[in-house]
């Protein structure tokens, strides 16, 4: 049941968590939000914002590693194809028993937690915001968490449940 759970949760977040708009601004004060959250908390994470094609923020932390930028690069392929959250899509596979390897190639896309699109009200999906470091439901909260932080959304309403 939790399983079902997180991806009813995770669509709630994928639906509320919309911008009016994004702009380079909006990007940079995300990514600022998201660095001074694991900065504080010791995260050894990669975090990077980008509009469809263009790369709009990045930093890597003390700890990470480049294994990490290749992370980013593979959940935003996923987050670009499907337009959900990385984690979304690879809990959704796993309900169904089935992995994205049988028809995408991983080298390219990853289903692990960490990448959440960046959705804009009257415009759909127009980027992504990853963070690779961290175990994914982790890499995913704390987006959400940053993502909440920058909406003026509480946080606790849209949580994942602690894993247990």
């Amino acid at each position: 049941m939790a399983l079902n759970d997180d991806v009813e949760r995770i669509a709630r977040q994928e639906r509320e968590l919309t911008w009016t708009g994004f702009e380079t601004e909006a990007a940079w004060l995300l990514g600022q939000r998201l660095r001074e959250l694991a900065f504080s908390r010791g995260h050894p994470v990669a975090i990077e914002v980008r509009r469809f094609g263009q790369q709009l923020f990045y930093t890597a932390l003390a700890g990470a590693t480049p294994d990490n930028a290749d992370w980013i690069r593979r959940k935003s392929n996923t987050v670009q194809r499907f337009h959900r959250s990385s984690y979304a899509v690879g809990l959704e596979l796993k309900q169904k028993n089935a992995s994205l390897n049988e028809s995408l190639p991983p080298a390219d896309y990853a289903t692990h937690g960490g990448a959440f699109p960046l959705n804009v009200a009257g415009a759909g999906t127009i980027g992504v915001v990853t963070v690779s470091g961290l175990p994914q439901r982790q890499d995913h909260e704390l987006v959400v968490e940053a993502m909440c932080s920058q909406l003026n959304r509480n946080y606790a309403e849209l949580c994942l449940p602690e894993a247990g």
